[in-house]
C-alpha cells in the first residue's frame, strides 16, 4: 500500500532523512518510532504531499507522491500534531466544509460525515461548537475530518500528545478499530502507543532507520545479540570479572540480589553467541552456588534507548 525507498530531505546543510526505506502492507498499522527531531514528522509531510523530497521515491497505492501528489491527496487522510481545526464552527459544519474540500459527491456527503462521527463517537457533539470542547473531543474531530472521505491511507502525527490516560486510551482504542479497512502510520516518540496499538514498528534516529520489525521481535532481540541473566552466591565484583573473561560476552553489568551475598547478573553477547554454557561452566569451576541461568528479553524501551541514545546532541539538531 505504501512504499518508500532512499527517501531523503535536506534543509540546507542539516539533513532531516536519510536515505529511508521501508514498506506498509494493506490494512497493517505502521508506528514510526524516533525521538523528538529524529525526522518523523517531515517523513509524513513528505507522504502526505506538503513538503518535497531531496530525493528517492515513495509511492501510496501506487501512486507516486511527487509526480501524482492529487492522486495520492485523494486516498489519504492527514491528522497533523495540532488538529487543523476552525474552532468557530460546530463540528457538523466543519465535517460538512472539510467533506466539500475533499470533494465527496454531495449525495454521499451526508453519510460519509456520519459514518466518520460514529467511527470517532461524536455524534452527541455535531452541534457543538468546536471551541467548547475538551481537547480529547478535539482530537477526535481532527480524526474525523481524516476519515471523512474514506481514504485508504490513514497519517497520524502524534494522535495523543496533551491527552490525558482515560483519552489516550479511547483514541488507541479507535485507531485499532480502523485496522484492516485502512491502512495505518502512527508517528510517535511514545513507547506504549506503538506495542499497544502497532502491528510493526520502524525506528528511526538522526532521520535513518535504526530498526523495522513487530514490537514482539525487537523486544526479543536487538543487532543479535544475546541476553542473559544469572543468579550465584559469590562476590559481585568477582562474578563479572570472570565472565568477562570468556569470548563471545560484550557486556556485563552485575547486583545484589536479596541480600544474602547473592549476586545478580546481566550478560550481553556479542551478535550469534550464546554463551550461557560457558556462563555455566565459569561459575560451577569456581566453585559458587548458580541459582538461575536464563535468556531474558529486552523491553521495547530498551531497544529504543539502545538504538537512539547515541549521538542524541545531534539528533536535537536535526529539523523535525
Amino acid at each position: 500500500m505504501i512504499e518508500v525507498k532512499d527517501l531523503t530531505k535536506a534543509f540546507g546543510e542539516r539533513t532531516a532523512v536519510d536515505h529511508v526505506s521501508f514498506v506498509v502492507n494493506k490494512g497493517e498499522i505502521l508506528g514510526f518510532l524516533g525521538p523528538n527531531g529524529a525526522g518523523k514528522t517531515t517523513t509524513m509531510r513528505i507522504l502526505t504531499g506538503f513538503l518535497p523530497a531531496t530525493s528517492g521515491t515513495a509511492r501510496v497505492a501506487g501512486f507516486d507522491v511527487f509526480n501524482d501528489s492529487l492522486e495520492v491527496r485523494k486516498r489519504i487522510g492527514y491528522l497533523p500534531e495540532n488538529p487543523p481545526l476552525y474552532m468557530d464552527m460546530t463540528v457538523a459544519a466543519y465535517l460538512e466544509f472539510v467533506a466539500r474540500i475533499k470533494n465527496v459527491p454531495a449525495e454521499n456527503r451526508k453519510a460519509r460525515i456520519n459514518d466518520a462521527m460514529e467511527k470517532t463517537n461524536i455524534q452527541d457533539k455535531r452541534h457543538e461548537l468546536i471551541k467548547r470542547l475538551s481537547r480529547g473531543y478535539k482530537q477526535r474531530v481532527g480524526l474525523a475530518q481524516a476519515l471523512v472521505h474514506d481514504p485508504e491511507v490513514i497519517i497520524l502525527d502524534e494522535p495523543t500528545v496533551g491527552l490525558d490516560p482515560k483519552q489516550i486510551i479511547e483514541v488507541r482504542h479507535l485507531i485499532k478499530s480502523l485496522a484492516g479497512s485502512h491502512t495505518i502510520i502512527l508517528s510517535t516518540h511514545i513507547l506504549p502507543e506503538v506495542s499497544m496499538t502497532c502491528d510493526r514498528v520502524v525506528i528511526i534516529n538522526r532521520g535513518r532507520i535504526a530498526a523495522i520489525d513487530t514490537p514482539a521481535n525487537l523486544t526479543t532481540q536487538l543487532k543479535g545479540g544475546q541476553h542473559v541473566r544469572l543468579v550465584a552466591e559469590a562476590d559481585q565484583n568477582a562474578v563479572c570479572a570472570a565472565i568477562r573473561e570468556l569470548p563471545g560476552v560484550r557486556r556485563v553489568s552485575g547486583e545484589p540480589e536479596g541480600g544474602n551475598g547473592w549476586v545478580a547478573v546481566t550478560v550481553e553477547a556479542e551478535p550469534g553467541q550464546d554463551v550461557r554454557s560457558r556462563i555455566a561452566a565459569k561459575i560451577v569451576g569456581k566453585g559458587w552456588p548458580l541459582y538461575e541461568l536464563r535468556g531474558v528479553s529486552l523491553s521495547l524501551e530498551e531497544i529504543f534507548l539502545e538504538l537512539t541514545t547515541e549521538d542524541s546532541e545531534h539528533a536535537s539538531s536535526v529539523a523535525n
